[in-house]
């Protein structure tokens, strides 16, 4: 464990010198996530110009829900997004040899080389907003209430991050990926809207088979409207089954993957 922790931190410091080298870039990337959550934050806000209640939830409960899928999107881009993004021109290209001979886990190498330096500082911006919300909240707040909150959204962060790569992963079978990442970034949307405001088969695909609405959904609705113990056990049953389902497709990727000397 140790040996691997070393290791992500010569990843981040590496990811950050080079970063820094193209600043222009760095810095226009900054900017393009603190567009995206301030245009996230008048949506809401335009919204409840119209209504009172959201999926049950009133404007405050509703941008503490924001600023939670906020930090899960800030999450996943400083950490996974720039690896997953670039995996299948590695596979189509035979560079998955690089990651294949190293003498670690292929998929944490894989997963964690690359460390978005730019979307760590907008994850710094994205907790200010989650503070934010929940200082205007009328929920109590309690060391246990916004440690299970966190603890859960970093679950949700996980499962945004098995989603993404079970949705690129037919690279392996394919000549090219290049729509895949369209397809999960479309769905991803489904990320940023309560849970309850879709119904019949539609929500339960949602919450199960493709969970997006659980990232952040339940998490705030754990914190919103108290601890339920079926909630979490869904939450945590979806993770498991996604789990195995990723190492199944992985490693039969793997199997069928020509490498660059084959």
């Amino acid at each position: 464990m140790l040996r691997y922790l070393r290791l992500y931190g010569h990843f981040m410091r590496f990811s950050i010198s080079r970063a820094l080298e193209f600043r222009i870039d760095f810095f226009f990337r900054v900017f393009m996530d603190l567009a995206y959550y301030g245009i996230q934050i008048a949506f809401y806000q335009v919204i409840f110009l119209q209504t009172p209640l959201l999926g049950g939830w009133n404007r405050d409960q509703t941008l503490v829900f924001m600023a939670g899928f906020l930090v899960v999107d800030a999450i996943t881009m400083t950490v996974v997004s720039n690896n997953l993004w670039f995996f299948p021109v590695a596979v189509n290209r035979g560079d998955l040899d690089y990651y294949l001979v190293r003498p670690v886990s292929s998929l944490f190498f894989l997963s964690l080389r690359d460390f978005a330096a730019n979307s760590f500082l907008n994850l710094l911006f994205a907790m200010g907003i989650f503070a934010w919300a929940l200082a205007r909240s009328s929920i109590p707040l309690t060391v246990g209430s916004v440690s299970l909150y966190a603890a859960m959204l970093m679950l949700g962060a996980f499962l945004h991050y098995m989603m993404h790569l079970i949705i690129i992963l037919p690279v392996f079978w394919l000549q090219s990926g290049s729509g895949l990442h369209g397809i999960f970034y479309s769905m991803s949307r489904f990320m940023e809207r309560p849970d309850r405001i879709f119904t019949g088969w539609v929500r339960k695909a949602l919450v199960t088979a493709f969970p997006f609405c659980l990232m952040a959904s339940f998490p705030a609705r754990m914190f919103l409207e108290g601890l339920r113990w079926d909630v979490l056990a869904h939450f945590m049953a979806v993770i498991a089954v996604l789990f195995a389902v990723l190492l199944v497709i992985w490693n039969a990727g793997l199997k069928a993957y020509s490498s660059a000397s084959s």
